[in-house]
């Protein structure tokens, strides 16, 4: 079993990384494109498709959540397990496997009787009108019955990542999105279901790729295989986990509170107008990052197993790799979009004042891009590596230390609205500036100091055999 992943210890780093990482880039970018096909049908409903859509996005806040408790767990279980594979410590990598499972159980049985019983209250608090909510309560409760899908799926992915077998990761998430895009005009147009009738191709899709994962996981080609002899919680093993997972938990939590902030201060500033050029903005942000988030996500095996095994020339190496690759890719986007606004709205919308409006909006918005890309390969290190505290900080810094403030206090600056709607756009790039700039100095002094230390360890036990 130690001989399958000897290659994670002895591939060259470069074609390594990029083996590794490029089918979770894939999966990344597929799986955004089928979140938003989904959008896309719901809207074209015959007579209700406006209302339905807008129900639909109100979800928004309980579809993150419920993504959110698969990131707690998988995002901070597998790390931890590829940590344990580089010690060539295998059995307590194949208990974190087991007693995450288990735990993602016990919080899809909570979740799907907890947000069934308060939908309604909670949509109704998140936006939606006597006009929308029924199609939202709709949605989401058909949606919450896959919720034990989608944590198995989302949350024990990861563990397929962790070791190595990337390609079989991505296909657990191109499974999912081809059948959702295959029965979503099926069960919406053909069946007459509607809204419900998207949500039921969601949970059978989410059904599909859970059943793919744990039978992977549960199969013999798995170094770390789920057998039922390890499904318990054990608090012990779990707590680490749950200590690393807390960072990718609430950076996906405070997408919801973040989106609030920004179209309530735009929509008092800019009307209707400022809050669709953020529509915009927000959602080319997302896409236009992503492939940095799948690239370093899917990287962090490599840099967590060489971790575990003490071998530091292995993860520097790594590092260094990853954030050339981030910042290079961060500059370019930043450089496009500086140069073309334009071209970029009009993916979206080609209506002219829209247009004119997003495009001044956008080259505000983005101005710190192209720093962003060091945020994200030490953000994401700082996870490789096992550091829990720095991981959680690093993440509620830049959203919730520095940007959300930043949105309600730079206008306060200004007088006139259209003043007061920049302001608002440009919490983004000093908040992203300031988070670079705090991540990169801790991040600098707190990698040193462990390659210092995974040194000397090594020397001592090369002492020790001579």
């Amino acid at each position: 079993m130690t001989q399958n992943r000897d290659f994670l210890a002895t591939e060259k780093i470069p074609r390594l990384l990029f083996r590794i990482a490029i089918p979770t880039v894939i999966a990344q970018i597929v799986n955004l494109l089928y979140n938003l096909v989904d959008r896309i049908y719901i809207g074209h409903i015959d007579v209700i498709g406006k209302d339905a859509l807008t129900g639909v996005g109100v979800c928004f806040p309980i579809l993150t959540a419920v993504s959110a408790f698969a990131s707690l767990v998988g995002g901070g279980g597998a790390p931890r397990a590829s940590i344990k594979m580089g010690q060539k410590d295998h059995e307590s990598a194949r208990k974190i496997v087991g007693s995450c499972f288990a735990l993602l159980l016990c919080i899809s049985v909570i979740l799907t009787i907890v947000l069934s019983v308060f939908a309604e209250d909670m949509l109704l608090l998140f936006g939606a009108s006597e006009n929308t909510v029924g199609y939202a309560v709709e949605y989401i409760r058909t949606y919450l019955l896959g919720t034990i899908f989608v944590q198995c799926s989302l949350g024990m992915n990861p563990f397929i990542t962790a070791q190595g077998f990337t390609k079989i990761s991505m296909l657990s998430v191109i499974i999912g999105a081809a059948l959702n895009i295959a029965l979503d005009p099926l069960f919406i147009f053909v069946f007459d279901m509607g809204v419900s009738g998207a949500a039921l191709a969601t949970v059978i899709s989410q059904a599909a790729s859970a059943v793919w994962v744990i039978s992977f996981l549960a199969g013999k080609k798995s170094v770390l295989r789920l057998t039922r002899d390890i499904i318990r919680v054990d608090w012990r093993i779990l707590l680490p986990c749950l200590a690393l997972g807390v960072s990718p938990f609430i950076m996906s939590l405070t997408e919801s509170l973040l989106s609030v902030s920004f179209n309530s201060s735009l929509l008092r500033y800019g009307g209707d107008t400022a809050v669709g050029a953020m529509t915009i903005l927000t959602s080319l942000m997302q896409f236009s990052l992503l492939p940095l988030s799948g690239f370093t996500q899917g990287a962090q095996p490599v840099t967590s197993y060489n971790y575990g095994a003490g071998n530091w020339q292995r993860v520097k190496e790594s590092f260094t790799v990853i954030l050339t690759v981030c910042l290079c890719y961060s500059v370019g986007i930043w450089t496009l979009i500086q140069l073309f606004p334009e071209f970029f709205v009009l993916i979206f919308n080609d209506n002219q004042s829209l247009v004119s409006y997003a495009a001044w909006a956008m080259r505000i918005y983005f101005g710190a891009t192209l720093f962003f890309g060091a945020q994200i390969a030490c953000q994401n290190t700082f996870i490789a590596l096992g550091n829990a505290k720095m991981s959680l900080l690093m993440a509620v810094l830049r959203k919730l230390i520095l940007l959300i403030p930043l949105i309600y206090i730079l206008p306060l600056f200004f007088e006139t609205n259209a003043d007061k709607a920049m302001a608002v756009y440009l919490a983004e790039p000093i908040a992203d500036f300031l988070a670079v700039l705090t991540t990169v100095t801790t991040f600098t002094l707190f990698f040193r100091k462990t390659l210092r230390q995974m040194q000397k360890k090594e020397e001592v036990t090369t002492h020790e055999k001579v």
